[in-house]
């Protein structure tokens, strides 16, 4: 498969939105928004295709589904997008030199932009209003399971683009083929940023065969430490949301851990979980004071492997400690950077705990459900980085921006 064409395509036609106003970005990004809502027929109806090759048991179901209410969600957040500052044209620096030369450091698009993601139909859209606010075009890698959703998408997309003077390869859909993938990775001089969103397997794949620059996102093992000093009722309600709002997230909780003091308080922390139909991967001492208190058929003994797993499914690990060092030498084993917190009314200890640990988002008295682009603040996400060169965390409109330098000068030349 060659897919050169289409790479140059997009390439030659990000230069255009360099030319387009910040505000005439805004009027197609609430154009869209508004085909979003008004033609969501066709899009649930591509979507229920898609769904219908995938068993309602699987817990990718409710990634892939979209609904009326889902929708309109998503008109929402590009709405938004639409109404936040433009990231370009920032000058971050400048300078005037002895020589008289006049230095300014100034915020540009990217260019190209290369998304490579799973089972996530709503990504297609959140990419594309983040891209085009920002001034780049976008190549989409979706997975097969979401090709129908991606396609009815992209389509309407292109057709808002179209009715506004806009090239339509300013986004550009590939096939939902390993193959593709496999050219997104080596367009070397046609994608400038490659940002895979998935599972750990798909990263890793993304990271150790690109040749174009990546940036690392979204497979998140998840710790939440249940401290000595730590308020039940606030550990319940956070442990709860943090596990059972969407567990096929990458900021969904995968492992309890839990102070040894506080292990008679460990039924009443996780009790509710069971209306959730949750199973509980309990260590020893865990497992002794639930069995009996905690149902049966979703109670297991914890293995080696239950800890340092994204379960992606309503699952939990629970890990016993006797101290918050033993606490965070089991983040720093098990964890992969994404998100970890900590509940406990000991400042001293949250302190030491958010000092620690070597996360892009380390929680006090919260839910890691809140790592989201949005929740931030920032409209919708891209993606959340775990890596530390470059973006960190949630990244919106700021992180998917680079600078030139812009030097003005009066015919000065270089010494010899």
């Amino acid at each position: 498969m060659q897919l050169t064409s289409i790479f140059e395509q997009t390439k030659r036609a990000s230069k255009c939105l360099a030319l387009i106003s910040d505000a005439q970005r805004n009027e197609i990004l609430c154009d869209v928004a508004q085909q979003i809502v008004s033609q969501k027929q066709r899009i649930l109806d591509a979507n229920a295709a898609d769904l219908a090759r995938m068993e309602r048991s699987n817990p990718l179901y409710d990634r892939l589904q979209l609904t009326e209410a889902r929708l309109e969600g998503i008109a929402a957040d590009m709405r938004n997008v639409a109404t936040l500052p433009t990231p370009l044209g920032h000058v971050t620096k400048q300078n005037t030199l002895p020589n008289g030369l006049r230095l300014c450091r100034v915020s540009v698009p990217f260019g190209v932009i290369g998304m490579i993601y799973e089972a996530r139909p709503n990504v297609t859209f959140d990419v594309f209003s983040l891209c085009f606010k920002s001034g780049n075009a976008c190549v989409l890698k979706g997975g097969k399971d979401a090709d129908n959703s991606n396609r009815e998408e992209v389509a309407l997309i292109h057709e808002v683009l179209e009715r506004h003077g806009i090239p339509r390869e300013v986004v550009a859909l590939l096939p939902a083929t390993h193959e593709a993938t496999g050219e997104m990775l080596n367009a070397v001089g046609y994608i400038d940023l490659c940002i895979p969103r998935g599972g750990r397997r798909l990263i890793d794949f993304v990271r150790d065969t690109a040749r174009v620059p990546v940036i690392e996102t979204g497979a998140g093992v998840v710790n939440t430490y249940f401290d000595q000093q730590g308020d039940l009722e606030m550990g319940k309600a956070i442990v709860f949301n943090a596990k059972t709002r969407r567990v096929s997230v990458c900021n969904a909780l995968d492992c309890l851990i839990v102070h040894e003091s506080r292990l008679s308080d460990l039924p009443e922390l996780v009790g509710q979980m069971a209306e959730k139909q949750v199973i509980i991967y309990a260590d020893e001492p865990a497992y002794k004071v639930l069995d009996g208190r905690y149902p049966a058929s979703l109670l297991e003994h914890a293995t080696d492997e239950s800890f340092g797993t994204e379960f992606m499914d309503y699952k939990l690990a629970v890990k016993t400690v006797a101290s918050l060092d033993e606490a965070l030498a089991h983040i720093d084993r098990n964890g992969s950077g994404h998100s970890e917190a900590i509940v406990t009314q000991d400042e001293e200890a949250a302190r030491r705990f958010q000092a620690h640990v070597d996360a892009a988002c380390v929680y006090w008295n919260a839910p890691t459900s809140f790592t989201d682009g949005a929740q931030f603040g920032l409209g919708a996400e891209i993606g959340i980085s775990t890596q530390k060169l470059g973006p960190r965390g949630p990244m919106a409109l700021e992180e998917i921006t680079t600078y030139k330098w812009l030097i003005e000068g009066e015919g000065q030349t270089r010494p010899a």
